[in-house]
């Protein structure tokens, strides 16, 4: 089965005051993501906003986005736990003889 897998590869922050995003990449990480088009080589980035900051203040996450081969793991079934079953027939009730019982 077939999905799409984030490799990140690098952060950035805005740059006070423009509307610019900063990024800072490993050319080695990058030349592991090349692909050719029309014989030429490409890298195609995603960039996305962070929920939060990181300790260094990157706003700005990097990453490649890639169609990558993945086996098929079955989810674990969970074992269901018998469910206990109510009484719901009413039984009809002994008529026990009555007895004079000597108190």
């Amino acid at each position: 089965m077939k999905n799409f897998v984030k490799n990140y590869i690098g952060k950035g922050k805005k740059i006070e005051g423009l509307e610019i995003i900063k990024i800072n990449l490993k050319i080695e990480d990058l030349a592991k993501f090349s692909h050719k088009y029309n014989d030429e080589d490409y890298i195609t980035v995603e960039i996305a906003k962070m929920k939060n900051p990181d300790k260094f203040g990157h706003d700005y996450t990097v990453y490649v986005n890639r169609l990558e081969e993945s086996e098929v793991n079955e989810p674990a079934k969970e074992k269901e736990t018998p469910k206990k079953k109510r009484n719901t027939s009413k039984k009809a009730t002994k008529d026990l003889p009555s007895a004079d019982i000597p108190f």
